[in-house]
């Protein structure tokens, strides 16, 4: 797996949903990566893509920042629907590979002013940060198809035209939106940013916050410190 990409395999929410229910039987990595070959031998042909599909898998959950990944699994104990499932499962995916978070932060950067992109200018806006590494266009083919499998980008007639679905996920509770606004904020390259800022994130566009800065004020994983002007701006506390 590109070291440079880390995030090369087209993955689905049952996939990422069944990485998880192996953490939470405490299983050792090994074991977790036994049960996802099981799980993925008749959906993956040939044991090297399975085997750097699971690779992702295990880095976006056995990998993890240890307090990170406690987090995650005590959360997910609480979400009932697909849909708070994805809030989790992408903050995760943001901490973890900052391949991800360029891509989804370019089509949030293209959806401000246009509901369609084209496959070609995500790739070339990746390329022109990145540099042409030798498997970024195929990475970001099969991150966009691991996209449109989470609903969040809807492929239209013309062909690799997507349509972007802006702010249309809510979380069922708060925390939710918390926990992905600490893993945007963790995963970017400024240590603070404004809290007006923070929520609107590009790399956040699927996702319609209803988080108010007293929520953030009221948590101890974040400092808020009031600036000129009204200005909050929003910093972890804890990693």
């Amino acid at each position: 797996m590109d070291k440079g990409i880390g995030f090369s395999r087209t993955i689905t929410l049952d996939w990422l949903d069944a990485t998880v229910s192996l953490c939470m039987e405490n299983k050792t990595p090994a074991e977790v990566r036994l049960g996802l070959d099981k799980l993925l031998e008749g959906v993956i042909r040939g044991k090297e893509p399975r085997r750097k599909t699971i690779d992702v898998l295990m880095g976006i959950w056995v990998k993890a920042k240890p307090v990170l990944r406690q987090e995650g699994l005590e959360l997910y104990q609480r979400l009932s629907t697909r849909q708070d499932r994805l809030w989790l499962h992408y903050g995760m995916i943001l901490s973890r590979y900052p391949f991800f978070r360029l891509c989804a932060s370019v089509i949030g950067q293209v959806s401000r002013t246009k509901e369609t992109i084209h496959r070609q200018i995500i790739k070339d806006k990746v390329a022109a940060e990145m540099g042409h590494l030798g498997d970024l266009d195929r990475s970001i083919d099969r991150l966009i198809v691991s996209l449109v499998e989470w609903e969040i980008l809807i492929l239209e007639k013309e062909k690799k035209t997507y349509r972007i679905c802006l702010h249309t996920i809510p979380a069922s509770i708060i925390a939710l939106e918390m926990w992905l606004a600490k893993c945007a904020l963790q995963s970017h390259p400024s240590d603070a940013l404004p809290f007006a800022d923070l929520i609107y994130l590009p790399e956040l566009f699927p996702f319609n916050f209803s988080v108010s800065i007293d929520h953030l004020r009221k948590d101890a994983r974040f400092e808020v410190q009031r600036q000129g002007g009204g200005l909050d701006m929003v910093r972890l506390v804890v990693p």
